[in-house]
């Protein structure tokens, strides 16, 4: 797993090929529980086996970081890892994007949007 500044105000994550059990995804919910100051992109690129586990991490971390005003956006997500997002209903929760271009629009999006209100 690599976790990286991408920007300023935006932290990559790119999950590893067996995210096991979500102690990746843990890992990155306790560094962030402290201050959320980013907006997450996670690159799925590599990831071949999606636990329950890592489920229940990505939910965590995506009510964390919605609760700081902050986005998450997942990208690059191998159709059978896409599927498990669609047949759990999962889709319409995450912020899911073809590439890591669309994904930083998709969090520039909400920003501005959110900034209308």
């Amino acid at each position: 797993m690599g976790i990286q500044n991408f920007s300023e105000d935006v932290l990559l994550i790119i999950l590893p090929k067996q995210p096991q059990h979500g102690y990746e995804i843990e890992i990155i919910n306790k560094l962030l529980s402290d201050s959320v100051d980013f907006d997450v992109l996670v690159d799925f690129s590599k990831v071949e086996i999606l636990t329950s586990g890592s489920i229940c991490g990505l939910i965590l971390l995506d009510k964390l970081l919605k609760r700081s005003g902050h986005k998450l956006a997942f990208f690059n997500i191998p159709s059978a890892i896409k599927q498990i997002f669609v047949r759990t209903g999962l889709h319409a929760v995450f912020d899911l994007a073809d590439d890591e271009f669309d994904a930083i629009q998709h969090i520039q999006d909400k920003n501005s949007s959110m900034a209308e209100f």
